[in-house]
C-alpha cells in the first residue's frame, strides 16, 4: 500500500481548515495527490481569516477567501465544488456551542460522504484549531466508519519541525514533496506581509515559515478507535 492509500484509502476526504492557508499548509500535498489521483476531497473552512490585520481598511474577508480560492485551483481542485465557506468568526470558535459547531460540521461530512476527516492538531497552541479538533473528535466518535486524522500547524513549527505526536494516535508521514503546494502557499500574499501594507502590525507568517511547510513531508497523527 502506498503512502496515498494508506492515510486516505479510496475517500472521500474531507479536510477542516480553521483558517484559510491551514488546509495547504498541513494537507497541501496529500490533497494534490488526492485530486490528481482521481480521489474526492473537500476543504471545509470553519472561519473567515478576518483577525490576522484587525486594522486594515481592506476587506479582509474576501481577499482571504479569494486567496483559498486560488490555493485550490493549483492544487488540482474546483473550488465550486471542493471547497465550502463555514465563515465563523476568526479567533472565536471556542466561543461558539461545541454541538452547534460538532452539527454543523457533521453536516459537512454527510453531504460530502466522507470517509476521511482531517483536523488540525489538538496540540496545536491556537484556539480555533483546538475547537477544530475537539468537533473533529466529537464527529469520529458518533461515526466508527470514519477515520480522524490530525495534522499539525503551529505546534510542528514550534517544535521545529518535529510536532508532538497526538496522544492515543498512531504517526505516519506523507513524504511526496509537490511543486504545486509550495506555489498555492505563495498565493496567501496577505499572511506574508506582501498584501496587506496598513494593518498596523498584523500577522505575518515567521522566516522560513513557509519555506519548512513547502520542501517538508507532511505529518497525520491517526486517532485509534
Amino acid at each position: 500500500m502506498d503512502d496515498l492509500a494508506q492515510i486516505v484509502g479510496t475517500g472521500p476526504v474531507l479536510v477542516l481548515s480553521p483558517h484559510p492557508d491551514d488546509e495547504t499548509l498541513g494537507c497541501g500535498a496529500l490533497l494534490a495527490a488526492c485530486w490528481s489521483g482521481g480521489i474526492a476531497a473537500h476543504v471545509a473552512c470553519l472561519t473567515d481569516g478576518a483577525a490576522s490585520h484587525l486594522r486594515t481598511c481592506l476587506d479582509l474577508t474576501a481577499i482571504r477567501a479569494a486567496e483559498l480560492r486560488r490555493a485550490i485551483v493549483l492544487l488540482g481542485g474546483r473550488p465550486e465544488r471542493d471547497l465550502t465557506f463555514l465563515e465563523y468568526p476568526d479567533a472565536a470558535l471556542h466561543r461558539v456551542d461545541s454541538r452547534i459547531l460538532t452539527r454543523h460540521l457533521g453536516a459537512v461530512v454527510d453531504r460530502t460522504g466522507a470517509r476521511v476527516l482531517l483536523s488540525p492538531s489538538p496540540l496545536d497552541p491556537h484556539c480555533d484549531h483546538v475547537a477544530t479538533a475537539n468537533a473533529a473528535e466529537c464527529i469520529a466518535e458518533q461515526r466508527p466508519d470514519l477515520t480522524l486524522w490530525f495534522y499539525p500547524i503551529w505546534s510542528r513549527w514550534l517544535g521545529e519541525g518535529e510536532a508532538p505526536e497526538v496522544p492515543r494516535t498512531r504517526r505516519t508521514h506523507f513524504d511526496r514533496i509537490e511543486p504545486a503546494k509550495a506555489a498555492a502557499i505563495a498565493v496567501y500574499e496577505s499572511q506574508q506581509g506582501e498584501a496587506i501594507l496598513d494593518g498596523g502590525g498584523g500577522f505575518a507568517m515567521p522566516p522560513g515559515f513557509a519555506e519548512m511547510f513547502a520542501m517538508s513531508p507532511e505529518i497525520f497523527d491517526r486517532r485509534l478507535a
